[in-house]
């Protein structure tokens, strides 16, 4: 990895959040309210709240995380998620022109994976998936050691896949637990801690399809190792059993063997996965 200095972004809904990687370090983290209800413009300036006092003479580049579909090459954001202003915003471009830096702009859950493979648990590994298992089911491809985002940074959307009468996010992600069952994910950790027996079943539930989902996983991409980050990823004792039995019916045994799934315990990985993108775009 380059030691070149990089601000990382991370831009949800409700908060803008930067800070300055140095070294392997994230330091001097800055988080400003976002205008969700605002002008395009309005949202663009909490951006740069959040980027100017922290920006350094010796920063080399900037990262961006953005919860939307992007045109990778233009750095445009297309519908950014909770932000009604945001419908087609040329981000990169913007960033450049103000901050006279290279930026790199990339989807949220593309910006896990790439974290996690130069800070996180991925980091030793050339083939991995970040699967992030939160209100919906996203993920994103590293393969050779880079990140893949494919053409239309469509690359990694296994939740999207049909499974049984929808799609795995319906029964891999958050949504499954009140959808399905009528309780939220966290209210059912919370039972599932005090044994509650019909939590834990539930949960079992849960990893079953969860199962199915990494098998569809490793028939598309084959990678090392998957890394689970999300709300709902920190309940992986209660479904991790459930989930590997499901696994046991996929076809190939070598893979059974050799597959690693790892939780994620990276802090603000959102951010550095964000910086990470600069990194990642210089990696050869």
């Amino acid at each position: 990895m380059s030691a070149d200095t990089v601000i990382g972004v991370d831009l949800g809904g409700t908060n803008v959040r930067a800070g300055v990687v140095e070294g392997g370090r994230l330091t001097d983290v800055r988080s400003v309210a976002v205008r969700s209800q605002g002008s395009e413009q309005d949202v663009l300036e909490d951006v740069f709240s959040a980027i100017d006092p922290i920006m350094r003479p010796d920063v080399a580049g900037i990262g961006a995380g953005v919860p939307s579909v992007i045109d990778l090459k233009a750095g445009i954001v297309y519908d950014v998620q909770n932000i009604r202003s945001w419908k087609k915003v040329p981000l990169k471009a913007h960033l450049e022109e103000r901050y006279r830096l290279p930026a790199y702009v990339n989807n949220d859950a593309n910006c896990f994976a790439a974290g996690e493979k130069y800070f996180g648990r991925a980091k030793p590994y050339d083939h991995a998936v970040g699967l992030i298992l939160g209100t919906g089911l996203g993920a994103g491809v590293i393969a050779n050691g880079r990140l893949y985002s494919g053409i239309n940074c469509g690359a990694g959307e296994f939740g999207m896949l049909p499974y049984l009468d929808r799609n795995f996010e319906a029964y891999a992600s958050g949504q499954f637990f009140a959808r399905v069952h009528g309780v939220s994910g966290r209210e059912l950790s919370g039972r599932a801690e005090r044994d509650d027996a019909r939590a834990l079943r539930i949960f079992a539930e849960f990893g079953g399809h969860l199962g199915e989902a990494v098998k569809a996983i490793c028939y598309a991409v084959d990678p090392e190792v998957i890394v689970l980050g999300g709300s709902v990823s920190k309940s992986f004792r209660f479904f991790q059993a459930a989930m590997w039995q499901a696994f046991q019916s996929f076809a190939y045994s070598i893979t059974k063997e050799r597959l690693k799934i790892d939780v994620s315990e990276t802090e603000n990985i959102a951010i550095l996965g964000a910086a990470a993108l600069y990194y990642d775009a210089l990696a050869k």
